[in-house]
């Protein structure tokens, strides 16, 4: 089977070196990754298989890291990864949804195989997929083991991207210009709202310019009418309708690099309300960006965004965007730096970021959301779609 993987070994390595230098500060001997985007900005493995339990490790000690999952997808680590055999170890089928046993039970006794068993030991405890139980089975197992949380060692290594995840990021931007424009030519009164999210899927996958794009981290987010006050509904089977309010928030992914966006809809003639709240949202974001330059921090691009706000009347209580990059569902986000009040992190060159501007209101609400790269300009625009309420007559 030929598999292209998305990057050169020496781009892992790397990422290795970085990640041991932060365990090295922080006191660890071994790193269990079930993120599985951290597992894939390691390593390079790519599968469906993250809803069982599986893992990466990372020990001081070797040079490479270790997979560890189900025995079924074990060809896939050896596809899509650059890892010797040895590094790719199995858990017992017998363990797979077993109501006592757990496939940790075995990641357990490999550790204490390796004489690691009384190692310090970083875990996912905020992860997705990382489950009480899969932590229960592991704290049981290595009695003698320090294992205490990792506090997203990988994800805020992952923060900067390198000049070869960029390329994916950029890529990632063209095919987000290319699906949300295509969202809003297919959104008219009549047609129904799942028709949209339709056009969505099968501009996700196509791809532009011969780059087909990725599954996507969060599935298409429309909101109609009075539902444009809430930021997460999906879709319905219902048409939509004349002079209604419409907010579709979408993702495009390259080789699992995302770049959302949102933009807001108007079918009909909009009320004032409405251009006023989208005109300073636009004007609101514009700041942000120019003020997103390295030195800056994510709490001084926000305020520039709420001094904006606030001279219009408005606030937003929510965080105004977070890092984005490689990612896996249920989200796109990083969940480390987050553009909001009390964040001190620095901005550097090639931190990318979703600036998630969506106001919402009683009865109606707007967003113009923007993927941004941050440089020595202010934040890059990832994507190229109109800055503004889109009304369609």
């Amino acid at each position: 089977m030929h598999y292209s993987k998305a990057f050169e070994k020496a781009e892992y390595d790397r990422r290795v070196a970085t990640v041991k230098r932060r365990m090295a500060v922080a006191e660890f001997d071994l790193l269990i990754c079930q993120d599985p985007a951290n597992m894939n900005w390691l390593t390079g493995f790519d599968g469906w298989s993250f809803y069982v339990p599986q893992a990466v490790l990372v020990h001081m000690d070797l040079e490479a890291p270790i997979w560890f999952g189900r025995p079924q997808d074990a060809k896939a680590a050896s596809l899509t990864t650059d890892l010797p055999s040895e590094n790719i170890q199995t858990f017992s089928e017998t363990r797979v949804h077993h109501l006592i046993e757990h496939p940790y039970d075995d990641l357990a006794s490999f550790i204490r195989s390796k004489g690691w068993g009384s190692s310090r030991i970083g875990v996912e405890l905020d992860a997705h997929y990382y489950t009480a139980r899969a932590h229960a089975h592991l704290v049981k197992g290595l009695p003698d083991a320090g294992l205490r949380d990792s506090e997203q060692l990988v994800n805020w290594a992952r923060l900067v991207k390198s000049e070869a995840e960029l390329v994916y990021m950029r890529e990632a931007g063209a095919l987000m210009t290319e699906v949300m424009n295509r969202a809003i030519a297919k959104a008219r009164p009549g047609v129904p709202e799942y028709e949209v999210a339709a056009e969505v899927y099968q501009s996700q996958v196509m791809g532009v310019d011969g780059k087909y794009g990725d599954y996507t981290s969060i599935c298409p987010l429309i909101q109609v009418g009075e539902g444009t006050s809430t930021p997460h509904l999906t879709w319905s089977d219902k048409p939509l309708p004349n002079n209604t309010l419409i907010s579709i928030e979408l993702g495009a992914a390259r080789r699992h690099y995302h770049a959302p966006i949102t933009r807001t809809l108007h079918l009909g003639p909009p009320p004032e309300e409405v251009v006023r709240l989208a005109d300073t949202i636009v004007e609101g974001t514009a700041a942000a960006l120019e003020a997103a330059r390295p030195g800056a921090t994510c709490e001084e691009v926000e305020a520039c965004w709420q001094k904006v706000l606030n001279r219009n009347g408005y606030k937003k209580e929510s965080r105004s965007g977070y890092s984005i990059g490689v990612n896996y569902p249920p989200d796109w986000g990083e969940r480390t730096a987050s553009l909001r009040p009390g964040d001190q992190t620095v901005l550097e060159p090639g931190m990318c970021f979703h600036f998630q501007s969506g106001v919402w209101l009683e009865k109606i609400g707007a967003a113009i959301s923007e993927p941004f790269v941050v440089t020595d300009h202010g934040g890059e625009h990832l994507c190229q779609v109109r800055r503004e309420l889109i009304v369609i007559d």
